[in-house]
C-alpha cells in the first residue's frame, strides 16, 4: 500500500509540473478582431501534432471569415512529396473571440465533441504581425507571422512567454528561418 501512495504521489505531482511551472496565464488573450486576424499567417515553429506530422517547412494558414459567423480555415505545407493542403472550420467558443475551435474533419461529423479542438489565441501582436495559438491542455503550440520569417530575438520572446505558460518549448520543431 505505501508503493501505492508514492507512486501515486510521484503521478500526481508529475500531472501538476506543467502548471506549477507556468508564470503566465495560459488563457485566450481577452480580445480578437478577427477581421484584423483574417488573413494568411506562416508558421514559424510548433509542437509535434499528428496532422502536421508530413509538413517540412513553408507552412501557410490562411483565415477567411465567413458570413454565419465562422471562419474558412485552409493550410498548406510542403512534404516530402510536393505541397500539401486541408480545409477547414474554426468557430468562436464561450462568446470569446480569441477561444476558438478548429474542424479539418468533414461537416458530417460536426456533432461529434472530438471532432473539434481547442485553438487559443494566447498572445497576439497590437498590429497582428505576429501570433502565438496554444490550447488550454497545453498539447498544442504555434508561433505565427505574418511574414515568412521571424526576428531572432522577437521568436526567442515569444518562445520564453510560451515557456512561462507552462508549454514543452524544448520540442518545438521550426518551420521557418529566423533573421
Amino acid at each position: 500500500m505505501r508503493m501505492f501512495r508514492r507512486l501515486l504521489m510521484v503521478a500526481l505531482v508529475a500531472t501538476a509540473l506543467p502548471t506549477a511551472a507556468a508564470t503566465l496565464p495560459n488563457q485566450p488573450v481577452p480580445s480578437l478582431d478577427i477581421n484584423r486576424y483574417a488573413g494568411q499567417w506562416h508558421e514559424i515553429a510548433r509542437l509535434p501534432m499528428y496532422f502536421e506530422r508530413k509538413c517540412l517547412d513553408a507552412v501557410i494558414a490562411t483565415y477567411t471569415p465567413n458570413p454565419d459567423g465562422t471562419v474558412r480555415v485552409h493550410n498548406t505545407c510542403r512534404t516530402d512529396k510536393g505541397r500539401m493542403s486541408v480545409e477547414g472550420v474554426a468557430r468562436i467558443r464561450d462568446n470569446q473571440p480569441a477561444a476558438l475551435e478548429v474542424r479539418f474533419a468533414p461537416a458530417w461529423l460536426t456533432w461529434l465533441p472530438m471532432a473539434w479542438a481547442d485553438y487559443w489565441v494566447i498572445e497576439v501582436d497590437a498590429d497582428y504581425r505576429w501570433a502565438v495559438i496554444g490550447s488550454p491542455e497545453r498539447k498544442h503550440l504555434w508561433i505565427l507571422s505574418r511574414q515568412p520569417t521571424m526576428d531572432r530575438a522577437l521568436f526567442l520572446t515569444l518562445k520564453e512567454h510560451s515557456r512561462q505558460r507552462g508549454y514543452q518549448v524544448d520540442q518545438l520543431i521550426m518551420t521557418a528561418p529566423l533573421d
